[in-house]
């Protein structure tokens, strides 16, 4: 057997006190459904909004539907979780003559694709009345952001609580465990944030500096390996780590990363070549570059040289970094296309 330190440490047995998923390299993974519907109850039910004007409180979580699952992918963790809920609510404007009236909240989208920020947040009312409808505004308008941070409190809460023992410390990186758990409590509703340049400013019309971004990179796979990475929605959900849409057809639609890139197909070379017309959110409205992608299958190797044109110039560099940083290094660490033997 291989001493540690040498060889492939897949397969060596690490000297830790529990000597499993050696090197974090396996896939582990914990449920954590029952104990998130506990939590929202808990952190729901019960809340009151007061003002001088109103007084709501929630009471009954009348629909709970989803799932929530931590994952450990080689050492990576990975935090999916999407909750549809109904919740029931009764209030009363301040003073004695008013009488108590009731209503549901919805919250339809609460998941890591989306910023807590952005989680939607409906209220109805059972039955419309002058009262009602006063209590109904003041509600959406003011305890929307009551509501937004305990969800808030539940993602901090379910990172710190599932990452318990996800990533096995090795002997000596311990410290390191610790910093990395620590570490899930901030940033925790922040979605994946591709870099971007701050000049955001210009509109359709607005003639834009534009340039070039060239790159090649390797893979330690086939070219048909490399294709369905980038064209298989499975597998490019699985990079990625979230929900993407993806039409892999001539002007089929495509969105990732929470929307924040997007555009459509120009064509498609099968394990040869990509063309597509793709955008950043944050760049000007309407204005698309063209990402051309040639995958050309050496003897040992598979090499692929991106080229990109109408880049906006302030945001070359970034977009040239965030390349590496979500696409291509993702690739090579979730489908083990990096390692040259």
């Amino acid at each position: 057997m291989a001493k540690w330190g040498e060889g492939d440490p897949r397969w060596i047995v690490e000297e830790r006190p529990d000597a499993t998923n050696v090197n974090n390299w396996h896939w582990t993974e914990k449920n954590a459904c029952a104990w998130s519907q506990e939590k929202l109850k808990d952190l729901l039910l019960g809340l009151r909004i007061k003002s001088d004007l109103a007084e709501v409180w929630l009471t009954e979580m009348e629909k709970i539907e989803g799932e929530a699952v931590a994952n450990n992918r080689k050492g990576k963790l990975i935090f999916f979780y999407e909750w549809d809920m109904t919740i029931t609510w009764k209030g009363r404007l301040n003073g004695a003559d008013f009488k108590e009236v009731e209503g549901k909240i919805n919250i339809p989208n609460l998941s890591e694709e989306n910023d807590v920020s952005e989680v939607d947040i409906t209220v109805s009312l059972k039955e419309s009345t002058s009262e009602g409808d006063i209590i109904k505004e003041f509600l959406y308008h003011q305890g929307k952001e009551r509501i937004r941070e305990k969800l808030e409190e539940y993602v901090v809460s379910l990172k710190k609580e599932f990452s318990k023992g996800m990533i096995l410390p090795k002997k000596e990186d311990q410290s390191s465990q610790d910093k990395q758990i620590s570490n899930l409590s901030s940033g925790f509703n922040k979605k994946v944030q591709v870099n971007q340049s701050n000049n955001t400013s210009g509109s359709k019309g607005v003639k834009i500096e534009t340039s070039t971004v060239k790159m090649t990179v390797m893979f330690q796979c086939t070219g048909t390996e490399l294709y369905r990475a980038l064209t298989v929605p499975e597998m490019v959900m699985a990079f990625t780590s979230g929900p993407v849409k993806l039409e892999t057809k001539k002007l089929g639609k495509f969105e990732l990363f929470g929307g924040n890139i997007h555009g459509e197909f120009v064509e498609l070379e099968e394990d040869k070549k990509i063309v597509q017309r793709w955008r950043s959110k944050r760049w000007p409205d309407e204005h698309y570059s063209t990402v051309t992608m040639d995958i050309s299958q050496k003897q040992d190797h598979t090499e692929l040289t991106l080229t990109q044109t109408s880049v906006p110039k302030s945001d070359a560099e970034a977009t040239k970094e965030n390349w590496s940083r979500y696409y291509w290094d993702p690739i090579k660490r979730t489908f083990s296309f990096g390692s040259f033997l």
